[in-house]
């Protein structure tokens, strides 16, 4: 079934590709992205791939519009190119924060971006960490949300932390803490906190014991880091030995990478949905990234060869 499938790259995710298609013993597709100086984007394609199942890499992560218009653009171009079927595999998934009116007269532009990549001729939707599981009904093609947790849960085991609580950030995020505390066989805390406006936190207390634990605080983004910074804050005055935090999405916006390096913590661990840059590397080695290379290569050959995705999240959480 590999045989019948290519995998393309768009801008914002080369390096996985590479890694994604060395796991599956596959060359990148051949395909051509053109910006030109008024915005407007080409994708061309340098190869058939009538018949084929093909499979688009791109997290859509800064500049956001622009790595969403790719993926639309090559979904065009797929479909008159008579793809048997179009899989968008994105790791990182741009707007997925706008999932809900929270207040009046505000849009629902994670269902708006599910309608277009449907539009655009998407048959499939692999993503890692929706920040709202409610995302998966914005579509009515199949979607794939895969999850870091198991991953970064056996990344915490090979450090072998001893007292280790797992913390929530907030309290929307209790049930991701809440798996991580179980592969870690650790309790589990809550940051009791609330936020005025966006990217602006004020932290309150802490729900459950966490003095003189290791504390694992896990969230599925990280942006500004004013958030993790106040939640890591109110953890280490509350006791803890030592404050750790993983994240699935690096975003690392604006004062994101200072704030972490004057921060309390002792580590961040994100996942490489977002590469990491080196301007960004340089500002601190508090940072530990994973690769989901290998968990969506296996996710992909599942799917072609009409295997459970479960098997997946099986691997991924063994004990070895």
């Amino acid at each position: 079934m590999m045989k019948e499938t290519v995998i393309f790259s768009l801008s914002s995710s080369k390096a996985l590709t590479q890694e994604i298609c060395s796991f599956l013993n596959l060359p990148v597709g051949d395909i051509s992205v053109h910006h030109f100086a008024d915005g407007e984007i080409l994708v061309e394609l340098e190869q058939t791939v009538r018949g084929r199942d093909v499979y688009i890499i791109q997290s859509t992560y800064a500049p956001v519009n622009e790595n969403v218009m790719e993926i639309l653009i090559a979904c065009d171009c797929l479909r008159r190119a008579s793809a048997h079927s179009i899989n968008l595999v994105i790791p990182y998934f741009g707007y997925a924060r706008q999932d809900r009116k929270a207040k009046a007269r505000q849009p629902i532009t994670a269902k708006l971006v599910a309608d277009l990549y449907q539009t655009a001729g998407a048959s499939r939707v692999i993503t890692i960490d929706l920040h709202a599981a409610q995302i998966q009904g914005f579509f009515n093609v199949p979607i794939d949300d895969l999850t870091a947790i198991p991953m970064m849960g056996q990344y915490f085991k090979t450090k072998h932390l001893e007292d280790v609580v797992v913390v929530s950030p907030d309290h929307g995020g209790t049930t991701r803490a809440r798996k991580l505390a179980e592969i870690l066989d650790a309790p589990l805390a809550i940051v009791d906190k609330r936020r005025p406006k966006p990217n602006v936190c004020e932290a309150m207390n802490v729900i459950g014991d966490v003095k003189d634990k290791n504390a694992i605080l896990v969230d599925d983004i990280i942006d500004t880091a004013g958030s993790l910074v106040a939640a890591a804050k109110i953890v280490k005055e509350s006791g803890a030995k030592n404050v750790y935090f993983a994240a699935t999405h690096g975003v690392l916006s604006g004062p994101a990478m200072e704030r972490i390096r004057d921060s309390v913590l002792s580590e961040l661990l994100i996942t490489n949905t977002i590469p990491l840059s080196e301007e960004k590397k340089a500002v601190t080695d508090k940072v530990k990234v994973l690769s989901v290379g290998y968990m969506i290569a296996k996710t992909i050959e599942a799917i072609q060869s009409h295997t459970p995705v479960s098997d997946v999240y099986n691997y991924f959480s063994r004990e070895d």
